[in-house]
């Protein structure tokens, strides 16, 4: 009866990590798909070796064209975790694309408004601003180059 006992303990356990490991990826939400509705895109924009190595953004990588950014919205880059906003025709800024209030990545850009699909917060694109909570602290402002049509990190 003991080892009986601990077989069912190892299945019931089994599937109580594979339960979890699935929540975990469904939770991770998004695609790296790019949409354009709503003056929001969304981009895994190819990167170095170097820069897939590293969480924090690198210099000089390429992110977009000029023409990638919406006017009055913008495009979140997942894997470097920057988003690029248009807040006026030819004006680029740049943010963390992570959420302060508690760190999820945010989700879209819309009405001139970075938004975290988790609990609601959201950010001007033209500074960063909270406009709405639960979040008291702006998106950090990230460092662009914009060269031409060319937009890459600092």
């Amino acid at each position: 009866m003991g080892e009986d006992l601990r077989s069912r303990r190892a299945v019931i356990a089994g599937v109580g990590a594979s339960g979890l490991a699935l929540a975990i990826t469904a939770c991770g939400g998004g695609t790296d798909t790019a949409t354009s509705a709503g003056g929001a895109t969304e981009s895994s924009a190819p990167q170095s070796s170097a820069a897939q190595s590293s969480a924090a953004p690198q210099g000089g990588s390429a992110l977009a064209t000029t023409a990638d950014i919406p006017v009055g919205g913008g495009t979140i880059f997942k894997d470097q975790k920057i988003v690029v906003t248009q807040p006026t025709s030819g004006e680029f800024k740049a943010f963390s694309a992570v959420c302060t209030h508690s760190g999820c990545a945010v989700g879209s850009v819309a009405d001139g408004q970075i938004v975290c699909p988790c609990h609601g917060s959201k950010f001007n694109i033209a500074d960063g601003a909270v406009t709405n909570g639960p979040a008291d602290k702006p998106l950090p402002e990230q460092q662009i180059k914009v060269d031409g049509d060319q937009i890459t990190l600092a």
